[in-house]
C-alpha cells in the first residue's frame, strides 16, 4: 500500500515537541558541515511605468573556495529565480530541482502585493535557495553560484548567453518524438516509482483542498466570534441582575478569539505552505521521470534502428554506446535524488502533522480551560447567593 509516509505508527519514546521533534532529524555536527548560508529577505517594491515588482536580498555567506569572497549582497526579483530554476532543470534533467511559489497566488488566499502575500512568497523562496543549497549536486551548479554573487548587469549579461533558438527547438523536438514513442524497456524501479508518485498527487492534492477548506472554515468561524463577544457587554449595560455573568462570557469569548487567531496563523504558516510545496513537487516529479522516459525512449529508438539496418552499423553502435552512458547516469541521478527526496518528504509531513496535532491540543485546551474556569466562578457566585439567602 502506497503512503505518504510509509512509516510506522507514533512510538510512546517519541518527542511530544514540535521543536524537539525536527531536531531529531537533525545531526549535531551539521552546522560545522554546512559551508554555504543563505538568506532571503528586506523585499522592496519597484514601480516603473511598465511595471511594479519586488525585489528581496538574497545574503550569502560561505568558506568555499571556488567563491571570490566569504560574503555577497545582491538583489533579485521573481523573475530571477524562475530563471535560476529553468538552469538547473536545463543542466540536471533528471535530478529532483525544488519547487518554487507560482507567479500569482492562488485566488481567494491574498492580495497579490500585500504584506501577507510578499512575506509567504519570501519564505518560499527562501527555501527554494536553502534546498538548493542543501543539495549534493546542485549546490555546485555554475548557474547558482552566479545568481549568489553576481550584481544585476553581470546576471543580465549571463542570461543573454543561453542556448541559440535551433538548440532549443531541436531539444523540445526529440523530446516531443521520443515522448511520443513511448518507452519499452523502463526498468521496473522507475514503474513502481511513477506508479507512487500518481497515488502520492492524488493524496497530496486532497490534503491540500481540505487544509485550505478547514483554514476557511477556521476564519468564517472567527470572523463571527469577533462580533459576537461585543453583543454580550452592550446587553450587560441593560441586564443589572446578571451584568457580570455576560461581562464574563464576553471575555471568555474574546479569549477565545484571540486563540482562535493565533490557530490560524499555524495553519497558514505551517500547514498550508508545506503541503502545498508537495503539491508542486509531486508534479515536478512527474515531470522528472518523463525526461527519464525520453531519454529511455531515444536509446530504444536507435537500438530498433539499428536492428533493422537502416543505417551506418558502425555510427549507430558508437551513438548506442553513448545513449546506454547517457541513461545510465540519468537512472543512477534519479535513484540517488529520489531516495534523498522520500526521507525529506517523510521527514517534512512527519514533523508538519505533529506540530498541527499539538497547535490543535494547546487551541483546544485554552478554550476549554477559559470556559471551565468561567464556570467555576459562576458556580462558586451561586453558592454564596444560595447561603445568603438561607440566613435568617
Amino acid at each position: 500500500d502506497t503512503s505518504l509516509t510509509e512509516v510506522n505508527s507514533f512510538s510512546p519514546s517519541m518527542p511530544i515537541s514540535p521543536s524537539s521533534m525536527i531536531n531529531q532529524y537533525k545531526f549535531e555536527d551539521e552546522p560545522e558541515l554546512r559551508d554555504l548560508f543563505i538568506t532571503v529577505d528586506d523585499p522592496e517594491s519597484h514601480i516603473t511605468a511598465i511595471e511594479t515588482f519586488i525585489t528581496y536580498r538574497v545574503v550569502t555567506k560561505t568558506s568555499r573556495g571556488e567563491f571570490d569572497s566569504s560574503e555577497y549582497e545582491v538583489r533579485r526579483r521573481y523573475q530571477d529565480f524562475l530563471w535560476l530554476k529553468s538552469k538547473l532543470e536545463e543542466a540536471h534533467p533528471t535530478l529532483i530541482i525544488p519547487p518554487l511559489p507560482e507567479k500569482f497566488i492562488m485566488k481567494g488566499m491574498v492580495e497579490r502585493f500585500s504584506d501577507e502575500f510578499i512575506e509567504t512568497r519570501r519564505k518560499a523562496l527562501h527555501k527554494f535557495l536553502n534546498r538548493i543549497a542543501d543539495h549534493p549536486t546542485l549546490t555546485f551548479n555554475e548557474d547558482f553560484k552566479i545568481f549568489l554573487t553576481a550584481q544585476a548587469w553581470e546576471l543580465s549579461s549571463h542570461k543573454k548567453q543561453g542556448p541559440s533558438l535551433l538548440s532549443r527547438m531541436g531539444q523540445t523536438v526529440r523530446a516531443v518524438a521520443s515522448s511520443v514513442r513511448g518507452v519499452k524497456n523502463r526498468p521496473e524501479m522507475f514503474t513502481e516509482m511513477n506508479d507512487y508518485m500518481e497515488t502520492f498527487s492524488q493524496k497530496i492534492n486532497v490534503l491540500d483542498k481540505i487544509a485550505h477548506r478547514i483554514y476557511k472554515e477556521e476564519r468564517e468561524y472567527f470572523n463571527e466570534m469577533k462580533e459576537y463577544g461585543p453583543i454580550h457587554t452592550l446587553w450587560s449595560a441593560s441586564e443589572e441582575d446578571i451584568a457580570d455573568s455576560l461581562k464574563g462570557v464576553a471575555s471568555c469569548i474574546d479569549k477565545c478569539c484571540k486563540a482562535t487567531e493565533k490557530q490560524m496563523a499555524g495553519l497558514s504558516e505551517n500547514l498550508l505552505p508545506i503541503l502545498h510545496e508537495y503539491v508542486l513537487y509531486s508534479e515536478i516529479l512527474m515531470g522528472v521521470l518523463k525526461r527519464r522516459d525520453q531519454i529511455q525512449g531515444e536509446l530504444d529508438s536507435k537500438v530498433d534502428a539499428l536492428a533493422n539496418k537502416k543505417t551506418e552499423k558502425d555510427l549507430f553502435s558508437e551513438e548506442i554506446g553513448k545513449l546506454e552512458d547517457k541513461v545510465e547516469c540519468a537512472n543512477n541521478a534519479l535513484k540517488a535524488d529520489w531516495d534523498r527526496w522520500k526521507q525529506n518528504m517523510q521527514c517534512d509531513m512527519r514533523s508538519t502533522f505533529t506540530n498541527v496535532a499539538e497547535n490543535n491540543l494547546r487551541y483546544y485546551e485554552e478554550c476549554l480551560a477559559t470556559w471551565e474556569s468561567f464556570l467555576a466562578s459562576q458556580t462558586v457566585d451561586l453558592h454564596v447567593e444560595e447561603d445568603s439567602e438561607d440566613r435568617p
